[in-house]
């Protein structure tokens, strides 16, 4: 399978199935000398990780999957720094239902990727959706997490990467507070509507459905003229790496769609010099941090559209495929799908969308050390 690597200065490549004995990822390009925190990417796995419960009591959210999710470092690190040689994160699967999928073999799951596996490829591992299950995100965290002190090593602590859940079961934030986000466990800036989104989710999940939501991302920190002028984007490129995170389905920069209803006078961001004199500071940022493709120096923000876990516990209506004397046939059926899943992802998400935006990043401020003299 192609396209299994991100980057081109710091690349990441991840592997592993949901069922399989474990996924991990290969980070290459990553400087020598760098000072890894080990502690800080087993905290971010365990943000991402199943089964998490939220101050000791169960997230209605999330699946019931406890997976312990430690990252086991294989190569690259040495002495606690990085060696500028390959790192290799392994992540061993533990709690494996694989016969929770045994009906799946010859039948599609709607909403899932089975399908267009199976069209591709005329075979698919059926546990857990094998390669296509959110699970595959445990290495991007991984990865995600180098990237991050890469980052603070590169450009300090100013920049900071903040996600969390803005909508979620159609109810949305009223206000934007930081510190509230790791205090509820939908990850919402704002505690209040998220004991709201909270009871929406578990009326869902009695009625054995799933709900989407709004993940939105500000980035702090980052300097004028990262990202390139025509292919290499950085709208562009996060815009790759957030809709490779299989559950998003659209993301918007700034004032996104609302710039079609606009003006040019109104959706401008108008400019003046610093007040220093040593740079431009930019009156709005309707543009979302982003112009031409090249970073403005002021916040990267954007929101992405989650869409509702496919994994419902209702009768659908699918299809089934036979294999008969080397031909497929193809039949109407009624699937009633079993496991432990999701029925919001909005709050685990969260950390993957961070995890990537770092990658990105990290990947572009490399690349623009060899830009200029």
């Amino acid at each position: 399978m192609a396209q299994n690597t991100i980057g081109t200065a710091f690349k990441v490549t991840t592997f592993g199935e949901s069922h399989g004995n474990a996924l991990g990822c290969v980070i290459d390009g990553c400087p020598a000398g760098l000072l890894l925190d080990m502690h800080e990417v087993q905290a971010e796995l365990d943000r991402r990780k199943p089964g998490a419960a939220f101050k000791g009591e169960r997230n209605a959210a999330v699946t019931s999957r406890k997976e312990a999710d430690e990252a086991e470092v294989l190569s690259g690190v040495f002495e606690g720094k990085t060696t500028g040689t390959p790192i290799a994160f392994v992540i061993r699967n533990t709690s494996q239902h694989s016969k929770d999928y045994g009906n799946l073999a010859f039948t599609f799951r709607p909403g899932h990727a089975d399908w267009g596996y199976f069209a591709k490829y005329g075979f698919r591992d059926y546990r857990g959706g094998g390669r296509s299950s959110g699970r595959e995100t445990a290495a991007r965290v991984a990865a995600g997490a180098v990237a991050r002190q890469l980052l603070r090593s590169l450009l300090g602590d100013t920049c900071k990467i903040t996600a969390y859940t803005e909508r979620a079961a159609g109810v949305s934030i009223e206000k934007v507070d930081f510190s509230q986000i790791e205090e509820n466990p939908l990850r919402a800036a704002d505690s209040k509507a998220a004991e709201k989104m909270a009871e929406k989710i578990e009326e869902a999940r009695l009625a054995k459905d799933s709900v989407g939501g709004i993940v939105s991302c500000r980035i702090t920190g980052v300097p004028a003229g990262l990202g390139e002028p025509v292919f290499g984007k950085l709208d562009a490129e996060l815009s790759r790496a957030m809709l490779s995170i299989g559950a998003i389905k659209g993301i918007e920069f700034g004032s996104g769609f609302a710039v079609a209803d606009s003006y040019g006078s109104k959706n401008n961001d108008s400019m003046q010099a610093a007040g220093d004199g040593t740079g431009v500071q930019l009156a709005t940022n309707n543009a979302g941090g982003i112009a031409g493709g090249i970073s403005t120096g002021a916040d990267i923000f954007f929101r992405l559209a989650v869409k509702p876990v496919p994994s419902i516990f209702r009768c659908q209506k699918t299809v089934s495929v036979k294999n008969e004397a080397g031909s497929f046939s193809y039949q109407d059926t009624d699937l009633v799908i079993e496991g432990r899943h999701d029925v919001c992802l909005c709050p685990r998400i969260v950390p993957v969308v961070e995890a990537m935006a770092a990658i990105v990043l990290a990947d572009l401020v490399l690349q623009q050390r060899s830009a200029r003299l």
